[in-house]
């Protein structure tokens, strides 16, 4: 069987596959291998005067600023 200068066989595609699948696989390896960035943390004021450190993603996006009178009334009734 005589194979011609000009067409792709078939075991050099699937070789070239195989070399092409192992490049993806150890691509996966790398990107697993990096840590994610640790979560951003908002210090707040507790109703009981004390500091406390909240995840930023649990807060609301619509936040609005209180007045001085508003904050201090919130305290004292603790």
């Amino acid at each position: 069987m005589k194979i011609e200068e000009g067409k792709v066989n078939r075991r050099k595609l699937v070789s070239w596959l195989g070399v092409l699948s192992l490049f993806a696989m150890a691509g996966a390896a790398f990107r697993q291998g990096k840590k994610s960035a640790p979560p951003k943390t908002i210090k707040m004021l507790a109703q009981d005067g004390t500091l406390v450190e909240i995840d930023a993603s649990l807060l609301a996006t619509n936040r609005k600023k209180i007045t001085d009178k508003e904050l201090q009334s919130w305290v004292a009734n603790k």
